[in-house]
This record gives structure tokens, sequence and C-alpha cells, in this order.
């Protein structure tokens, strides 16, 4: 590992695609080329944004990297946060932490509560402290965007997880619509039209 990558606290995009294979080794499932669809969505999307598209590219390739653990719920976002600031990825570490939460409120986790207490609190308390920005919200938007076979559309994927679930809080709905409708305005332009959908 290189000195520069982790001074800005990012892998190379090269070291990026061999931490999600050695992950993908571990836990197979759609989960890793969902994390593919999401990294490729985040660079358009990023580019048209004027933002950072290797930094996107990265960080969404990146954001289920907890997912190597096991199939798992909240864990797989507790996972991956300890697991890349254990390799001094801070930047990664955010987004494993940030990318299910556009409502930042550890309580809108849709899905099990499949971690200590202890662990709950400590996640809980990192979640309120970070101070969210534009690949936060680019990644959190991406994650609606990137289905394992493609790019989807967000309210058929919201739909979908709400039929698994049973349950998706309209809050969390109208966030995704809020973000969609937030880099349409920052790119001026349609967002299924930047990732070819």
């Amino acid at each position: 590992m290189n000195t520069k990558s982790l001074k800005n606290g990012l892998p190379s995009r090269k070291k990026a695609e061999e931490l999600l294979e050695e992950a993908e080794s571990c836990n197979k499932g759609p989960w890793a080329n969902h994390s593919r669809n999401v990294a490729l969505c985040a660079e358009k999307i990023a580019i048209a944004c004027g933002m950072d598209g290797n930094k996107a590219y990265i960080l969404g390739l990146l954001h289920d990297l907890g997912r190597k653990f096991g199939a798992r719920h909240l864990a797989h976002v507790y996972d991956g946060y300890k697991y890349m600031l254990g390799l001094g990825f801070t930047q990664v570490a955010k987004i494993c932490l940030t990318h299910c939460f556009g409502i930042q409120d550890i309580k809108t986790y849709i899905g099990k509560f499949d971690i200590l207490e202890s662990e709950q609190l400590e996640l809980e308390i990192a979640l309120n402290s970070v101070k969210y920005d534009d690949y936060d919200r680019l990644i959190q938007i991406c994650d609606a965007l990137g289905g394992a076979e493609g790019i989807v559309d967000i309210e058929a994927r919201m739909q979908d997880v709400k039929n698994r679930y049973s349950n998706y809080p309209q809050e969390k709905w109208d966030k995704n619509i809020e973000l969609k409708k937030y880099f349409e305005k920052l790119a001026n332009k349609d967002i299924y039209e930047i990732v070819n959908k």
C-alpha cells in the first residue's frame, strides 16, 4: 500500500478493484455486481456534476465491502466501516458508514439490527459525528440506481426493497427522489440520461 493512498484515505482504482474481487471470493453473490454498477453510475454522475469521477468510482465500488464478511444486514455497514478504517482508507470508511443513511439517523435502517448493542452505539456515534458531502449523497443515490443486472429505475428499486422487507419509510423514499433532483440540477441533465439507462 503506498503512502499516497493512506494520506488521502483512498485506495487507487486498481487496489479498489482488487479489494472487491477479494471480498467477492469470500462471499459470492449479486452484491458485487451491484457495487460495480454503483461505481459506474457514480463516476458518470460525478463527471457530469464537475466532481472527481475517479474518486466517485472508487467509493461506489467499495461502499458495500462489509459484505465480504457474510450475508448480513446492519452488520455490513459496521464491518465495512471498521475494515476500511483498519486499512487506513478513511474516505471509504465514511462511505461504508453513510451509504444506507440518506437520512442521517441509524433508526432509519431497513433490515435487521444484527450487531451487538455496543457496536450499534459505536456506529450511531460515528454516523452522528460525520458531515455529509456530495460524495456521501452521490453514493446514496447510486445505491438506488445500480442493480446487480444493471441500471434500474430508482422508484422500482425502492419498491423492490419495500416488497422484500415489507417496509420502506416514506421519508427515505422522498429523500431518494430529492437526491435525484439535486444531482440533476447540478448536472443540468436527467439522471437516467447521464447513466445511459
